[in-house]
């Protein structure tokens, strides 16, 4: 299943299925703060658009009220999201990684985890598996970070 591209009203949309399960259009637009919140024909019409994307299914309709629930999960639209991001940079995760390390968003302890996810992750791989994105293996220690390495260098060109 290809998954949908959802706008960021679509996403804080999903985010109150998510949170609150299945609801009516009327719940929806209620759950939004009321200095922000959207008219309930915005509402409607985008859960509309969000059930032909595939990304909400309709469970029930009460007399003229139809309830809705999340066909995706979280963790399918961002996945979705970040790989659009990542698209735009053809790929690439350094530019993404070090915005996050310049804008003091990435901490030693989120470095930590991104190191156990990926030696998890490299302990699951069948052994024939593309060594893609690893042109480093075999020339770092274990236990180096992934991370700093879009800084390196750059402090030597003076």
């Amino acid at each position: 299943m290809t998954l949908p591209k959802l706008t960021k009203l679509e996403l804080q949309i999903m985010e109150s299925f998510w949170k609150l399960g299945a609801c009516s259009v009327r719940e929806i637009q209620e759950a939004f703060p009321e200095r922000k919140r959207p008219a309930y024909t915005t509402v409607q019409t985008t859960v509309y658009r969000l059930e032909s994307k595939k990304a909400l299914r309709l469970v029930k309709t009460i007399g003229k009220a139809k309830v809705f629930e999340a066909a995706i999960t979280r963790d399918q639209a961002q996945t979705r999201l970040i790989d659009d991001l990542l698209s735009l940079f053809g790929g690439d995760v350094k530019p993404v990684m070090a915005r996050l390390v310049d804008s003091g968003k990435l901490t030693m302890d989120d470095v930590k985890e991104v190191e156990a996810m990926v030696r998890e992750h490299r302990g699951r791989e069948p052994a024939n598996a593309s060594p893609i994105g690893r042109s480093h293996q075999g020339r770092e220690p274990a236990n180096a970070s992934p991370i700093g390495r879009s800084h390196q260098g750059k402090e030597k060109s003076k």
